[in-house]
């Protein structure tokens, strides 16, 4: 989308939205806070195929410590080749710049896969300055067009999907969990690729790129450029996420709190606009079938079971009538 289409979007929001008709949103909205600039940890997970059984160990010490201590994380190494991050990057660029009108009614993924901004925003504290494609596992692999893109994502995925597993699994071993759930309930149609598009913002310091939030998956990969923009809370703090190169980011989702019983973190995170650059990033989600239930082993639950099924329901519920999810604290097992 152009950026005059968003500036018209965000001037309607503005005069038509009166401040006192409002639900209160659970985070406090700040977009020029001062945050510190920070470089998350990096692992190399090479040493999980060609390390010693010692530093194969530390290797999944070091994911499960910081998927504890951050909920993010970076990982080098990982058997994405650059060839394949640059193609896709390329052949993202390219999907953004088609008309509006194209992108709308793209016949390259199912009916709905295009979205921009947010459409339950009804203030700009609700708004995300952004516009993306979210793409079902089942619409890239499943799809016979061999262009160019469609073979790209379908690389893309499918070794984001491997890795997505192995450290899936690696964390469910670290606590003591069966490290093969994920593979039984975990599936193609539930999982899926989301394609981002930042657009230079003409009032950066009144809008986000992308609204702080929760990821409502197990676990999510994210390949960004080196623009900038994403930010995470850790104690109480915004931190500003330092981009690196050579790495993919990490991040625990909503479903992997609730499994592990609050052990590994589902971190709030956002991104901020930029007012002269354009931001591109691509993110894959594992996520199970809908029936799959997230139950944790502990003997002192924090969370009730629930499917993923009723997850989902209940954060759409929430984003309707609410304008944000509230997401986890629904589930938890002293909540009324």
């Amino acid at each position: 989308m152009h950026i005059a289409n968003y500036t018209i979007l965000f001037c309607i929001i503005r005069l038509q939205t009166p401040d006192n008709n409002i639900p209160e949103i659970p985070f406090s909205f700040s977009v020029t806070a001062v945050v510190e600039e920070v470089e998350l940890p990096v692992i190399d997970v090479s040493r999980l195929i060609y390390g010693t059984e010692k530093e194969r160990e530390k290797c999944k010490d070091e994911i499960a410590r910081a998927s504890r201590e951050w909920g993010f994380f970076q990982v080098i190494n990982h058997g994405i080749s650059m060839d394949v991050l640059e193609k896709m990057r390329q052949e993202q660029i390219r999907v953004f710049r088609e008309p509006f009108d194209k992108k709308t009614k793209s016949d390259k993924f199912s009916a709905g896969s295009y979205r921009w901004g947010t459409p339950s925003a009804t203030c700009l504290r609700q708004l995300s300055w952004s516009e993306a494609f979210h793409v079902p596992m089942t619409d890239i692999s499943d799809n016979k067009d061999f262009t160019t893109l469609s073979t790209t994502m379908e690389k893309f995925a499918s070794e984001s999907e491997a890795l997505a597993y192995m450290l899936a699994e690696i964390l469910a071993e670290k606590l003591g969990r069966k490290s093969n759930f994920f593979k039984e309930n975990c599936v193609r149609n539930t999982c899926y690729l989301r394609m981002n598009r930042y657009p230079p913002c003409p009032n950066p310091s009144e809008v986000y790129g992308l609204m702080p939030h929760t990821d409502s998956d197990f676990l999510t990969i994210l390949y960004q450029d080196q623009v900038g923009g994403l930010q995470l809370i850790k104690d109480n703090r915004w931190f500003a996420v330092k981009p690196n190169p050579r790495a993919l980011i990490i991040n625990i989702g909503d479903l992997f709190q609730a499994w592990s019983n609050g052990i590994y973190r589902s971190v709030e995170h956002r991104v901020m606009t930029n007012p002269t650059v354009e931001r591109f990033s691509t993110a894959y989600f594992l996520c199970p079938s809908y029936d799959a239930v997230i139950e944790c082993s502990s003997d002192c639950p924090a969370y009730r079971n629930f499917s993923f099924r009723e997850f989902r329901q209940q954060v759409q519920e929430d984003v309707k009538k609410l304008g944000f999810k509230v997401g986890l604290p629904r589930f938890l097992n002293h909540f009324y």
